[in-house]
């Protein structure tokens, strides 16, 4: 694994974290995941959109987005079962990444196909914004982009690859940040092309009682 690289202030990114074996291992926990709580294609609040991401999520809580607008629930929003429990790999990256935040509450599975995109957004549908969001990436490299806190602010972009975490805290926690394009091919990782992303939130403020010393 390679040393940590200061982005942006706040924006901390670990190329290599997940080394070849614990991304194999990770990938199979999360197949298996899938079946439990198979992706969903999420719809833009009022004019039902479909994103160009499908996705899921794990954790007691997950994030879903419909006609209705952006929210967490416990529940997938189509089987109507709880999400599946972290994987312990996830458990682990958030407290070894994560500093002295309190522990995860949602962890969305995003799956980007070769042409999917993210478009500039802030993680905010959260109320603890002193926790980071801490990404793991799986599979074919994407082109990850982030500014500032106010959307016309100058950008830079990353290429994230398969196995590398990056950290969204301080003054990056409501960056606006997203997904440019995917490198179909990239990787060997998945039975086929397109990346899976993993983001750890904490979503409700924490008892001063839960945050690690």
């Amino acid at each position: 694994m390679a040393a940590a690289v200061d982005i942006v202030p706040g924006c901390r990114y670990w190329p290599g974290w997940l080394d070849r074996a614990a991304q194999e291992a990770l990938a199979e926990e999360l197949r298996q995941m899938l079946v439990e709580a198979p992706l969903f294609t999420p719809l833009m609040p009022r004019t039902g959109t479909p994103f160009s991401v499908r996705m899921s999520n794990c954790g007691p809580l997950g994030w879903v987005s419909d006609v209705t607008g952006y929210r967490y629930q416990p529940t997938h929003p189509e089987t109507g079962r709880p999400w599946p429990p972290f994987p312990p790999a996830l458990t682990r990256a958030w407290d070894a990444l994560a500093g002295a935040a309190p522990a995860p509450e949602a962890c969305l599975i995003n799956w980007y196909g070769p042409t999917a995109r993210m478009g500039l957004h802030q993680d905010r549908d959260e109320e603890e914004f002193s926790a980071p969001v801490l990404s793991l990436s799986l599979g074919d490299t994407a082109l990850f982009r982030i500014g500032g806190t106010v959307r016309k602010d100058p950008t830079r972009s990353l290429r994230l690859a398969s196995g590398d975490a990056l950290l969204l805290a301080g003054p990056a926690r409501l960056a606006f940040h997203g997904i440019d394009r995917i490198y179909p091919g990239s990787s060997t990782l998945l039975k086929q092309p397109g990346r899976i992303n993993l983001t750890l939130r904490r979503v409700h403020a924490a008892p001063a009682g839960e945050i690690r010393p």
